[in-house]
């Protein structure tokens, strides 16, 4: 509205410059006062924003005002007349209604019948006046016609693609809900196979060594420690599946902050090209997601330095690619284990690809993920 207005404002400027000008010899009072008026309503025409029946008054006042500029002119017809007439009729199409729209044309038609009339202009003006008046009136509506119907597009559009985004929100609330019931039983699968088994055994262990002869004890003691130290981590990792995962590029963040807190790690995070602006899907987001999450973790386990690089960018919005280096002083060769088969596996199921390698120099683990229109396969 506010950059309409001062379109608006600056054409009115210049056609009543060049009307003034156009005036013999000067203004009177009248012609004076009436301006004044025309430009008061001008200014507060913004006010009435979405009161229609106000600013048909207004627009029907400014109409009027042009009566008490251009009437007594004598036999004097100031041509620019018609153009700010011709102003007058695009606003009120461009802000109203047919019906109020019609009211102002009425109005500036009577206005404008006026003023042609003490002019004494030949019949042939009169007529090309008319004419072009039609013209630009049915030009105007035309104008209405498509721009009512822009605007009936545009709600829709708008409905739609609120219900869109609703729809995407509720499946991204039953994926995620799916994938927590699914760690629940898996939790729950492990937690009753491995967890008793390892209780069974831990159990028995210590009948045996109660048993066992004194050069055995201190063996069977440290196996017995080795057991309840898998049973420990069983159960984290059954609690851990109880727990709801936090993935996506939040999630990323959230990990770098921990490892850095916790493990003494540090990492160069950066982002280029509106990498958090790429319309990733919620299954692309959580590949990402344990992609890094893997990489960081080998690059505990293995790496000789506690020191990574991990880098987001997302070119032309078209791929989303993502880099996790770690500089490497040793000639250790790696070795494809589950962790990175898995990681593989999990971003070409979401069209994506990734590429480890190894020079003297540093370890680099890249991936790449096709983006995809809205309505593609994965969004």
């Amino acid at each position: 509205m506010r950059k309409s207005y001062f379109i608006w404002l600056a054409i009115y400027g210049v056609v009543w410059v060049f009307a003034y000008l156009a005036f013999p010899s000067g203004i009177n009072k009248i012609q004076l006062t009436s301006m004044c008026v025309f430009f008061i309503i001008l200014f507060i025409l913004p006010i009435t924003a979405n009161k229609p029946i106000w600013q048909t008054i207004l627009f029907s006042i400014q109409a009027l005002t042009t009566i008490g500029v251009f009437h007594h002119m004598g036999n004097m017809f100031n041509p620019y007349v018609f153009l700010i007439h011709a102003l007058i009729i695009a606003e009120a199409v461009f802000y109203l209604n047919r019906l109020k729209s019609f009211i102002v044309i009425g109005v500036q038609l009577i206005c404008a019948f006026v003023i042609m009339m003490e002019a004494n202009l030949s019949t042939t003006i009169l007529v090309w006046y008319g004419l072009l008046h039609s013209l630009i009136i049915t030009a105007l509506f035309y104008f209405q016609t498509v721009h009512i119907r822009e605007n009936e597009l545009s709600k829709k559009y708008d409905v739609l693609l609120d219900e869109y985004r609703k729809m995407k929100r509720q499946l991204m609330i039953e994926e995620e809900q799916a994938r927590l019931d699914e760690r629940n039983l898996i939790g729950r699968e492990i937690h009753d196979s491995v967890g008793h088994k390892l209780t069974a055994l831990l159990m028995q262990f210590e009948a045996f060594r109660l048993n066992a002869v004194e050069q055995d004890k201190e063996k069977m003691t440290t196996l017995k420690e080795l057991i309840s130290q898998s049973l420990d981590e069983t159960r984290k990792a059954v609690k851990s599946f109880t727990q709801p995962e936090v993935g996506g590029l939040q999630g990323i963040i959230r990990l770098i902050r921990k490892l850095e807190i916790e493990s003494y790690m540090k990492i160069h995070f950066s982002v280029k090209h509106g990498a958090f602006a790429a319309p990733l899907s919620g299954e692309q987001s959580f590949a990402i997601y344990r992609a890094v999450q893997e990489a960081l973790t080998n690059i505990m386990k293995h790496s000789s330095t506690r020191e990574a690089r991990v880098m987001f960018e997302s070119p032309g919005r078209s791929i989303f690619r993502f880099e996790v280096i770690n500089q490497t002083t040793s000639n250790y060769h790696f070795q494809e284990g589950y962790g990175l088969k898995a990681m593989r596996e999990r971003l070409e199921k979401v069209g994506g690809s990734l590429d480890v390698t190894q020079d003297e120099h540093q370890f680099r683990v890249k991936g790449v993920i096709r983006l995809i229109e809205r309505g593609g396969q994965y969004d």
